[in-house]
């Protein structure tokens, strides 16, 4: 199982990292998931994860406190709401339709504005 967990743990630092470039893929739940896969497979791994300067942070601020940056906050709300403004007049949604979409981007935002900040 120890390999399984290292080549997840390598997988979905692939994808943070193709995240960090790609506005549509997130980048910090990917690298969360590398960081417990690792602590299951490679403390090394994880160390080096959790003291990157970049991805650092975030990861030990969920990590210690469930924790996310008021600045991500701000961040990830403000982009739902413009891809939900570009999603209703770029397509001109039914309303079942307009509403389900509203639906799922309403449920991470109130979980994320449930998190504590740092």
């Amino acid at each position: 199982m120890r390999y399984v967990f290292l080549c997840l743990g390598w997988f979905f630092v692939a994808l943070g990292v193709v995240g960090a470039f790609l506005p549509v893929l997130p980048t910090t739940p990917f690298l969360l998931l590398a960081v417990a896969c690792f602590a299951r497979s490679s403390p090394r791994l994880e160390a080096w994860l959790l003291n990157h300067k970049t991805f650092g942070p975030p990861l030990k601020n969920w990590r210690e406190r469930g924790a996310i940056s008021r600045r991500a906050k701000i961040t990830a709300i403000s982009l739902m709401a413009l891809s939900y403004t570009v999603f209703w007049f770029g397509s001109h949604p039914s309303a079942w339709l307009a509403l389900l979409v509203a639906v799922f981007m309403i449920g991470p935002a109130i979980f994320m504005l449930t998190r504590p900040s740092e």
